[in-house]
């Protein structure tokens, strides 16, 4: 059976609403018209994240994401790691409430392992498009954190 779960690394646990979280990763994928497989979400420190940054892809640089990718087929499986720190430092340059912020990054991360890309201009412009319907999806006046 596959399932959704949420981790904390090197920080202490913070509200995330995960049944409604969960609830809006599956309806994503099967949105996609993919199946849910094993996914693991995982919120951590910028130092966390930095080092694994280093270890696994040889950058150097603080990001709010790095997504292990374990597709196979259509069944959508994969580890989120994302530093809450960038959480809340995006959701102040950008102006938008951190549980946007935190929707906005997993639902990316989940669109990565759909097999959506964002490195050219294009597919930024795709990917983002994504990212805002399903942020459109969520009533977030029931989810503040």
């Amino acid at each position: 059976m596959s399932e959704i779960n949420f981790f904390f690394e090197d920080i202490k646990e913070t509200a995330y609403h995960p049944k409604t979280l969960k609830r809006h990763v599956i309806s994503l994928i099967l949105n996609e018209l993919m199946e849910v497989g094993d996914i693991s979400i995982i919120f951590c420190s910028d130092v966390f994240l930095l080092e694994m940054n280093k270890e696994y892809l040889n950058h150097n640089y603080f990001t709010d994401i790095i997504t292990f990718d374990y597709v196979e087929g259509s069944i959508i499986s994969g580890d989120l790691f994302i530093s809450l720190d960038r959480i809340n430092d995006n959701a102040k340059s950008f102006e938008t409430e951190r549980i946007k912020e935190l929707y906005r990054v997993v639902f990316h991360g989940v669109l990565h392992l759909i097999g959506y890309n964002d490195k050219t201009g294009e597919e930024q412009k795709i990917m983002q498009g994504k990212e805002n319907y399903y942020l459109s999806e969520v009533d977030f006046g029931e989810n503040e954190l």
